[in-house]
């Protein structure tokens, strides 16, 4: 009788490229809600069902990661791209419930703006780890990197630029403490977006 003592390998790839769908997924109906203005109760239920089901794949590949012998790639870096996407969603999720919190109810024009680069930087993302699957589209991984820190310093901006308004215009201390915590929240997203270019980063140099 045979016995198998190490599990044969499994393929990350999917799960990965399954977990990114869901930040893009949640990143585009952030960009819907914050474009309507308020957060209505079922735009807020399907915001939490997609970050439970980017939860659920992001447990799913810990677990094949305590499970699985080969890897395409370190493990350590396998465990901080699962992690690092899953904080993707979970802080788009955080936003929105801010937004509920506070009963916010208006258009914000920096807002609107913000949801734009947010979708445009976990979609470049997406285009990363897709790239990942075929080591020949390093090109690709490495135009989609570029794009993602390009955005994060664009966020920078973008957040240096509606806190210095929202100082100079607002009367309402309490509305200056909410919309401060909106638009720091919104420039962390695509903070996070850079962590994972990090990451990817990282997998290639390792790879090549």
């Amino acid at each position: 009788m045979a016995f198998r003592f190490f599990p044969k390998s499994f393929n990350f790839f999917d799960l990965f490229e399954k977990q990114v769908s869901h930040a893009v997924e949640a990143a585009c109906l952030f960009k819907e809600i914050v474009a309507d203005g308020g957060v209505s109760e079922d735009a807020s239920s399907r915001m939490t069902a997609i970050e439970h089901q980017g939860d659920e794949v992001a447990h799913k590949i810990i677990d094949q990661l305590n499970k699985t012998f080969i890897t395409p790639f370190d493990r350590e870096d396998i465990h901080a791209l699962a992690s690092q996407l899953d904080d993707i969603t979970d802080m788009i999720n955080n936003i929105l419930n801010r937004l509920r919190v506070y009963n916010i109810t208006v258009v914000d024009k920096n807002l609107v703006e913000f949801s734009g680069i947010i979708d445009q930087s976990v979609r470049a993302v997406s285009r990363a780890i897709g790239g990942l699957r075929n080591h020949k589209d390093g090109q690709v991984v490495f135009e989609a990197c570029v794009e993602i820190n390009r955005l994060e310093n664009v966020g920078d901006a973008m957040r240096d630029h509606a806190l210095s308004e929202l100082f100079a215009s607002a009367r309402d201390p309490i509305s200056v403490i909410k919309w401060k915590d909106i638009y720091q929240e919104a420039e962390t997203v695509l903070d996070v977006c850079e962590d994972v270019a990090h990451v990817v980063d990282s997998i290639m140099v390792k790879q090549a």
